[in-house]
């Protein structure tokens, strides 16, 4: 029975049980009683696992087909009427020639299935950050994964009443062939259609595909920012908590540093670290003239593989109860789960993530799909801020950027400006590691973090950034942090993790004018002494003047590579004037 009297939700669902054809509908009221049935019957068919609930409580296995276990950029699209809205870094198809493809394929994909129908919220409901979305799907684990992610149930459609506007999500798994598989966004139709997976990130369509593709459209027709970042609360001693967002490319650290334990002596003097967001940023000018930032999920999509008591405790810690895990080993000794570097003890009579039987004192394969995933409540996370749950969102005093660059990027600096801080995100870029396929040190740009997750042409992304720094009265101060400068022998000089808490105290009171800075060729940077290295044995002075300096020539390389990177948005002439002037008066600086 529906949830709502809503016209235009009632005709849509409609119009999608004609298309797909199930047996049945069934719409999500949130009820822990409708959950547990679905838990169980998830659990018969084989779609999850249920594990130790003791050790576990509340936790189950789920996994994919082996063709069927990341993202998939080149099967992702922006659909609008024009090419030039969609811009040179998307896929873009003609909307009504993929519409076509699209309902040939959902053409009765739901007979013999049920369809789940899920109203939820991004961030809290009713705040007035909040976005309603409806999903249909033909998933158990995608209902119960949309549970923990974000806010489901018969509240948000009350909330919602009759109000016409949502976001239409609509999922078939079909035969889940890779190569009919379509994850695409029509910005213009409010619209999100994902067909032939069922891997949490092309399926899970409150995630990148609404949070961040369809609602940085949104943003900017309506005058905020959805970005790609992680939220972060610093608590000095006095008890003051200072709030940062901060984007990173994939491998650089961004949920550690959401979930970041400050250094032994931080944490005697009193500071804290408190995590209220780990991936999405919604970010809103308030009545007061700063920058206001909510994170629009409800819970963690985590990358199992390399999360330990060393390297993440908190993420750990998060998935103790209550948590989905796709694609990780199945240790049958005691029926939990194990990923590589967990710990330094594999299990010996497992299941690997393929569904093979697995030794891992012999098996020289994976017992984990590298990209395996836990999908955990935030609210089990020890760090977990207690805004995060306020409707208005935290006030934001600094963004930061950042990358992996051997050479080039100091360890910290701070933009001149908000449009030279929109210059600095528009080039952040990562080299390539061995892990990655191809050459080792190719420079890939991935401006603000949001390459594969912008929902428009990048080029008219940039100008609403510069649009946006006219808007806000009391801007947050812009920054650039390079965890990964490398020494001559290719190691790391920075010990990175807890100790990044460093940089983020200078970068603190940088954004309130609590200390100077020097003026350099690429922005404002510390003094070396002005970094606390206290209790780091192998970071001297000398070391901070390495991490600190700023080598030219490495720069006007860079600078060449910019110019091609820009270069790609002259076809449809979107580069805003003033990042062309950016880049000149850089290179103008280095002589």
């Amino acid at each position: 029975m529906a949830l709502t009297t809503n016209k235009a939700i009632l005709e849509w669902v409609d119009s999608q049980v004609k298309m797909l054809q199930p047996d049945e509908v069934v719409w999500i009221d949130g009820s822990e009683e409708q959950l547990n049935a679905l838990r169980k019957e998830a659990v018969s068919t084989g779609e999850m696992i249920e594990l130790n609930q003791e050790k576990l409580p509340g936790c189950y296995l789920h996994r994919t087909a082996t063709n069927d276990v990341a993202r998939v950029e080149d099967r992702t699209f922006i659909c609008t009427p024009t090419r030039k809205e969609a811009g040179p870094t998307n896929n873009w198809m003609d909307p009504e020639e993929m519409y076509a493809k699209l309902n040939a394929l959902y053409d009765g994909a739901m007979k013999g299935r049920t369809m789940y129908v899920i109203p939820y919220s991004m961030s809290v409901v009713g705040s007035p950050f909040a976005k309603v979305g409806i999903e249909v799907t033909d998933s158990i684990y995608v209902v119960l994964n949309m549970v923990i992610m974000t806010r489901v149930g018969k509240n948000v459609l009350d909330v919602h009443g009759d109000n016409p506007e949502f976001i239409k999500g609509t999922h078939a798994k079909k035969d889940v062939n890779p190569e009919e598989r379509y994850i695409v966004q029509f910005p213009q139709d409010n619209a999100i259609c994902s067909v032939n997976s069922a891997y949490g990130g092309n399926v899970l369509l409150g995630k990148k595909c609404f949070a961040l593709r369809i609602a940085s459209y949104l943003g900017r027709n309506e005058g905020w920012m959805a970005e790609h970042m992680l939220i972060l609360g610093i608590e000095n001693p006095q008890g003051e908590i200072r709030y940062v967002t901060a984007a990173f490319p994939s491998a650089c650290g961004k949920t550690n540093l959401a979930m970041l334990i400050p250094p032994e002596g931080y944490r005697k003097a009193g500071y804290k670290a408190w995590c209220v967001g780990d991936d999405i940023a919604w970010l809103r000018v308030g009545d007061d003239g700063r920058l206001w930032a909510v994170n629009p999920e409800n819970g963690f999509f985590g990358v199992a593989p390399g999360t330990n008591e060393q390297s993440n405790p908190n993420a750990l810690a998060s998935t103790r109860k209550n948590t989905i895990f796709t694609n990780v080993c199945h240790n049958l000794d005691d029926n939990t789960v194990w990923w590589e570097k967990l710990d330094k003890n594999p299990p010996t009579n497992a299941i690997d993530w393929t569904g093979k039987p697995w030794n891992g004192s012999v098996d020289k394969t994976n017992g984990a799909h590298p990209n395996s995933r836990f999908t955990a409540p935030a609210i089990n996370c020890p760090c977990i801020s207690s805004e995060f749950n306020n409707p208005q969102g935290v006030p934001i005093s600094a963004i930061i950027f950042g990358g992996r660059r051997a050479k080039t990027a100091p360890l910290v600096y701070q933009s001149f400006d908000w449009n030279h801080g929109v210059f600095v995100g528009s080039i952040m870029a990562s080299e390539t590691t061995a892990a990655a396929a191809g050459a080792v040190g190719v420079v890939r740009r991935d401006p603000m973090a949001m390459l594969p997750f912008c929902g428009y042409n990048m080029g008219d992304y940039f100008g609403h950034w510069i649009e946006m720094g006219k808007k806000i009265p009391h801007q947050p101060k812009i920054f650039n942090v390079n965890w990964f400068r490398t020494d001559d022998e290719g190691n790391f000089i920075w010990p990175g993790f807890g100790d990044n808490m460093r940089v983020l105290e200078w970068i603190l009171k940088r954004a309130f004018d609590e200390i100077d800075a020097v003026e350099t060729e690429i922005g404002y940077m510390p003094r070396p002494e002005d970094i606390n290295i206290e209790g780091l044995d192998d970071v001297t002075l000398d070391t901070m003047k390495e991490l600190l300096s700023v080598d030219k020539e490495y720069w006007k390389e860079d600078v060449e590579n910019i110019k091609e990177f820009y270069a790609k948005f002259d076809e449809f002439d979107t580069l805003p004037q003033e990042l062309k002037d950016q880049l000149a008066a850089l290179e103008k600086r280095l002589g």
